[in-house]
């Protein structure tokens, strides 16, 4: 871990729990796997698995209806992650 993604490291591990929490099923199990290979391409630097893996649990998420903590969580991990210059969108935002 460095200075550069101690941030996003921290809001993952926040946020791993959070989803473990969602109702049990496929789509709970597919979110936890998406979010935990993040965390891996976060620790490793990787950009495009980080930018691949932001847009498949961002999409998993509102697939589990967008719980209020968990997309809270989801956000301010994106923020931490463009701020240390990662870019998560394959486009500019909205």
């Amino acid at each position: 871990m460095s200075a550069r993604t101690a941030e996003s490291l921290a809001i993952l591990d926040r946020l791993l729990p959070l989803l473990e929490t969602l109702p049990a099923g496929q789509d709970r199990d597919e979110l936890l796997e998406e979010a935990q290979a993040l965390r891996r391409a976060v620790a490793a630097f990787h950009m495009e698995a980080i930018r691949f893996r932001m847009y498949a649990v961002d999409r998993l998420i509102r697939r589990a209806d967008d719980p209020a903590e968990t997309r809270t969580t989801f956000e301010a991990l994106r923020d931490a992650l463009e701020r240390a210059g990662f870019h998560t969108r394959s486009h500019a935002a909205p």
